[in-house]
């Protein structure tokens, strides 16, 4: 193999994925058909749970200092706001920061990491076989062709990987359309967004003087999404909805965008997966589409790594699918919802409004709800057999057993994710969802997000920077770092992570509280922070 990994797209995704792969070691070269960063950015913001996967790898800081925090966000472009200030996260607020800067923070930890992008390589077709798959690529100086054991396609809602591997994009096409413009206003409003019954738009301030203007109008409604929008037409629109232009001038970037929704039939097909774009798309309504690419690539990188080290068998990859495709679901669903009541102005549509926004503003835990959603703080991964028999099969390393024998069992035969002749990862006879080393059947957190939990008598203040770099962490929380049941908990974990130096062994005090976590003993928790297991103070 020339490289155990081809990431195609050096977009936000593939600079994560690729940072993910190199913080552990992985040989991973990345290509990028553009000859350089688009000065425009699509993207505006990062959302509650993206900026605490920066916060895991110690990257938050400098994306927090650049950019704006706002601690509301909107639903269809509703007048009545969510509110983020509510959600138990360091992070409760959107931050504004354009797509451009966060892909060069990226790229500044991709290359501290010795990673490389190759500009102007654009991947012509994917074959794989067995044994790994080819990536014939166009470049600078000609056509040549990549040898990998593993293929990634971060390359956007057209991806040539997606395409080319025969992986199915059904959805619907674009039936509405909006516009957008970063433009200078001399007049902004005090409101974040105008309506109307001819349309509405969102108005965002930047950094640089300009504003952001995105909305839809009647008129703007069915013109075809590649028709090049010009600075007269959306003086015209804005106009049409708010009576005014707020003084608008020197346009910067002007752009229109569809309701396109389509996801992926699957994220991995043999060698090659998919994330991001390449595995979703939407209309970008309330600036979802980054962050869940970025989350996508979160799952997968620490799983794609241990596959590639030998630490896990490539059935571990099956669960990206498992966990990723029905948050990609639910996101298709999530914005066409807000597509309905944001794109038009019919008179049942401004009915639906009117419910939608009494809801919200009458009814806190509605508004949580819908900002839960939004931000992603409340995904967590189903340990269900019919949602997610992978996923729990990572979780359970040696199925159901006594607490006497189960430590043994699980130093000596570390099952599945050692033994080439071990049962399938899916074998429910080998394999009990929600067993845990000492026999807690409860699992209250299991599959949930783990929060930034404060922590007394621990390396670093809280939980997320133990997770800097990439491993494991086991839990003890409180006393209980030593004795028979730590022993299993480490044992177990250790067969979880293929190898115990992918475990970091913590015992400390929480200093914090967060809803489900009062009376845990042990948690273990994943390179993604998300809980693999955790079992109970008052459980033997």
């Amino acid at each position: 193999m020339v490289n155990d990994v081809v990431v195609v797209g050096a977009g936000p995704v593939g600079l994560l994925l690729a940072a993910e792969l190199r913080l552990v070691g992985v040989d991973v070269t990345v290509i990028e058909r553009a000859a350089a960063r688009s000065p425009h950015s699509k993207a505006l913001t990062l959302h509650p749970r993206s900026l605490e996967v920066l916060a895991m790898r110690g990257l938050a800081e400098p994306f927090v200092r650049e950019g704006a925090p706002v601690p509301t966000g909107h639903y269809g472009g509703l007048p009545v706001r969510l509110d983020f200030s509510v959600l138990d996260t360091r992070f409760p607020y959107t931050l504004v920061l354009p797509q451009l800067r966060t892909e060069q923070l990226l790229e500044e930890r991709l290359r501290a990491l010795g990673g490389e992008i190759r500009w102007r390589h654009r991947a012509l077709e994917v074959r794989q076989d067995a044994d790994g798959a080819e990536v014939d690529v166009a470049g600078p100086d000609g056509t040549y062709t990549l040898r990998t054991a593993w293929v990634v396609g971060c390359d956007g809602a057209g991806s040539a990987v997606r395409t080319s591997a025969g992986i199915d994009f059904p959805g619907t096409g674009t039936t509405v359309t909006g516009f957008l413009g970063d433009v200078v206003l001399d007049a902004p409003p005090s409101v974040p967004s105008v309506d109307s019954e001819y349309g509405g738009f969102l108005i965002v301030p930047l950094a640089d003087g300009h504003h952001r203007i995105a909305g839809s109008t009647r008129d703007s409604l069915t013109i075809p999404a590649d028709r090049p929008l010009t600075f007269e037409e959306l003086r015209g629109y804005v106009r049409q909805v708010a009576g005014t232009d707020f003084g608008m001038r020197a346009p910067r970037w002007l752009s229109r965008f569809g309701n396109a929704a389509r996801q992926a039939a699957r994220y991995r097909d043999g060698r090659v997966l998919l994330a991001g774009d390449a595995a979703h798309m939407h209309m970008p309504m309330g600036g979802q589409g980054l962050n869940v690419g970025l989350q996508d690539a979160f799952n997968l990188g620490w799983k794609l790594a241990a596959v590639c080290q030998g630490r896990a068998p490539d059935g571990l990859l099956d669960t990206y699918h498992a966990e990723r495709h029905p948050v990609g679901t639910a996101l298709l669903e999530n914005t066409q919802a807000q597509t309905v009541l944001g794109a038009t102005r019919t008179p049942d549509v401004q009915a639906l409004r009117s419910v939608f926004g009494r809801l919200l503003a009458a009814h806190p835990a509605v508004n949580r709800q819908f900002a839960g959603e939004l931000s992603a703080l409340d995904v967590a991964y189903p340990a269900d057999p019919a949602a997610g028999r992978l996923r729990a099969c990572v979780i359970s390393p040696a199925g159901r057993a006594t607490p006497g024998t189960h430590a043994r069992r699980v130093a000596e035969t570390p099952t599945w994710l050692r033994h080439e002749d071990a049962p399938a990862p899916c074998d429910r006879t080998h394999q009990t969802p929600h067993a845990d080393p000492t026999g807690d059947m409860t699992q209250a957190l299991t599959g949930t997000r783990a929060p930034d939990l404060g922590l007394d008598g621990a390396p670093g203040p809280s939980l997320y920077p133990l997770l800097a770099d990439g491993r494991f962490v086991l839990l003890h929380l409180g006393s209980g770092g030593d004795g028979p049941d730590a022993a299993a908990a480490r044992a177990a974990a250790g067969a979880i992570a293929g190898s115990p130096d992918r475990i970091r062994a913590v015992t400390a005090r929480p200093t914090t509280t967060h809803d489900g976590w009062a009376g845990r003993r042990t948690v273990l928790v994943r390179p993604d922070g998300h809980v693999a297991w955790d079992t109970a103070l008052s459980t033997k």
